[in-house]
């Protein structure tokens, strides 16, 4: 470990510290600094066990009502962030139990994948485009495993090290390489399976983009723009017309 690495966890380290003493003792605000601290990722790994939105919710609100009340427990052996990871995790497996024999819902609130792309037009047909390509990811990240998924989530969309992912799963560092590289696999055989339909409106070619070459091509041949956009445009220069 490098000693700026070091220097990052002891931070890390007297922060949590301070912060779980902060809300032991009641400090007013305390408890919703952490939970806004915390709240994308471990609705995230909620989801990526119980695949449906108001559940992994209702999970992170229990799993939340648990760690407060074991927060004077808490000793810093581990980070606060894999701390609570582990309990919404228990508490995501607990609650997927009690349920096992419901259906899986498809969701379609909070966004897994954040997909922004700067510098790209924001169009009707882009913005169609990436909220096809979001729900297509979603969906494809839904149907691994979960053993993969919730390594997917926390290593890939989270950012987590691979010893934070291991220790917030409870599995081994080898494990969590080796379910990170089955998961890839899997997502691309089924995004490029899935991509195919999308496939076919890339670089759309219609509407404004179409009218704009068409426009300026007329203007460079000395064409009035109008004399190609009817029935006629679609006949070849070889092809015959009626005499009728």
């Amino acid at each position: 470990m490098s000693i700026s690495s070091e220097v990052a966890e002891g931070h890390a380290a007297v922060s949590d510290a301070a912060l779980a003493h902060s809300i032991v003792i009641g400090e007013a605000g305390a408890f919703e600094r952490l939970m806004r601290q915390h709240n994308r990722r471990l609705f995230r790994v909620a989801r990526s066990i119980l695949r449906d939105d108001t559940e992994a919710e209702d999970a992170l609100q229990e799993g939340y009502i648990k760690a407060h009340r074991a927060m004077a427990g808490f000793r810093g052996d581990a980070r606060l962030s894999t701390w609570l990871t582990r309990i919404i995790v228990n508490q995501a497996l607990e609650r997927r139990r009690r349920f096992r024999s419901g259906t899986d819902a498809q969701a379609e609130g909070e966004a897994v994948i954040e997909t922004g792309v700067e510098g790209v037009p924001e169009t009707p047909e882009t913005l169609a485009m990436r909220n096809d390509l979001r729900h297509l990811i979603e969906r494809s990240i839904d149907d691994l495993p979960e053993a993969y998924r919730s390594v997917f989530i926390l290593r890939a969309v989270e950012g987590l090290s691979v010893d934070e992912t291991a220790a917030s799963l409870g599995i081994s560092e080898a494990n969590t390489k080796v379910r990170l590289l089955r998961a890839r696999a899997r997502l691309r055989e089924s995004l490029g399976q899935r991509l195919g339909p999308l496939l076919e409106n890339v670089f759309a070619f219609d509407g404004e983009r179409c009218d704009r070459i068409v426009s300026r091509v007329c203007a460079r041949l000395g064409l009035p723009a109008e004399a190609v956009s009817g029935p006629g445009a679609l006949l070849s220069p070889t092809t015959p017309r009626s005499s009728s």
